[in-house]
C-alpha cells in the first residue's frame, strides 16, 4: 500500500527549459497533446503609404494613372471586386472616368508576438536506460521508447535530478516548450477618388442670324451703237465741194490785192 502511494506520488511533471524536450522518438503520436499560445510583444507600429493621381486612361479593365511625380502607371485586368470610393459610393473598375483624381493609401501594420508551443507526454516509466533513453507506459498501455537530451534535469517531488533518478513506475509528464518570436505583418489599401468637374458652360456669344434680302430688279442699260463705217447713202459731196470753191475765190482775191498794192 505505501509502495503503491509512493508511486502516486511520484513525479508528474519534467521542467523542460527552451527547446530542450524529453521525447524523441515518438511512435504514437496520438499521445502527444499539442497546445500553442500567441502573446503580443510590445505595441504594434503602423507605416502609412499614400499615392496620388489622375486617370488618363479607361478601357475595360485597364486603366492607366498618372502620378504626381508625372510618370504613368498601367493597370492591367483589374478585377470588378477593386472599388474606389467616390462620394460616400463604391466604384468598380468600369464606373470610373477618365479625369478622375485618385488617391491611394496603403496601411502596413507590424506587431511582434511569442508563439509558444507545448507538447505533452504522458506515460509511466517502465524501464529508464540512463541517461539516454527511457520506456514509458502511455495511457493506452503500450510501451513507447524517448530519447533523453543531454543535460536534461527532472524534478521530482521538489527535487531536481537527472536521468538517474527516475526509477519503475514513476508517472512521467514531459513536456516540450518551444518559443519561436514572430512578426506579423498585415496590409489594409483605401482608395478614394473625386469625379472630374463638370465642363465649363459656353461663354455667351452673341449668334448671329442669316436674313434673305430679296434681289432687286435688274437696270437694263442700252449698249451703245457703234459708229456707221459708211455715210449714210442720203449724204453728198456737193456741200465739200462749195467750201472748197469759196476758198479759192478767196485766195484769188487777196492775191490780186497784193498785186494792186505792189503795182
Amino acid at each position: 500500500m505505501i509502495a503503491k502511494q509512493q508511486t502516486t506520488k511520484a513525479i508528474r511533471t519534467l521542467v523542460v527549459a527552451g527547446a530542450a524536450f524529453l521525447a524523441i522518438a515518438f511512435t504514437a503520436q496520438a499521445q502527444v497533446q499539442t497546445s500553442t499560445t500567441k502573446t503580443p510583444q510590445g505595441a504594434p507600429t503602423k507605416q502609412v503609404k499614400v499615392e496620388r493621381g489622375e486617370i488618363v486612361y479607361v478601357s475595360g479593365n485597364s486603366v492607366v494613372v498618372k502620378m504626381e511625380d508625372g510618370t504613368l502607371r498601367h493597370f492591367d485586368n483589374v478585377p470588378e471586386s477593386t472599388t474606389i470610393t467616390v462620394d460616400g459610393k463604391q466604384l468598380n473598375v468600369h464606373q470610373l472616368q477618365v479625369g478622375m483624381k485618385v488617391e491611394r493609401q496603403t496601411i502596413t501594420t507590424t506587431t511582434p508576438r511569442m508563439i509558444t508551443t507545448i507538447k505533452t507526454v504522458t506515460g509511466t516509466v517502465w524501464q529508464v536506460s540512463p541517461p539516454s533513453s527511457v520506456i514509458l507506459t502511455m495511457e493506452n498501455g503500450k510501451n513507447q521508447q524517448f530519447k533523453i537530451p543531454n543535460g536534461q534535469k527532472f524534478t521530482i517531488e521538489g527535487q531536481v535530478t537527472d536521468a538517474f533518478g527516475l526509477k519503475k513506475g514513476m508517472k512521467v509528464d514531459a513536456q516540450q516548450v518551444i518559443e519561436q518570436p514572430e512578426t506579423v505583418v498585415t496590409q489594409e489599401v483605401k482608395r478614394t477618388g473625386i469625379m472630374p468637374p463638370p465642363p465649363a458652360p459656353k461663354a455667351d456669344v452673341p449668334i448671329l442670324i442669316f436674313v434673305p434680302v430679296p434681289a432687286s430688279a435688274p437696270v437694263e442699260t442700252a449698249a451703245a451703237e457703234p459708229a456707221p463705217k459708211k455715210l449714210p447713202k442720203t449724204g453728198s459731196n456737193f456741200p465739200l465741194l462749195g467750201l472748197l470753191g469759196a476758198c479759192s475765190l478767196a485766195l484769188g482775191l487777196g492775191l490780186k490785192a497784193l498785186r494792186f498794192r505792189t503795182a
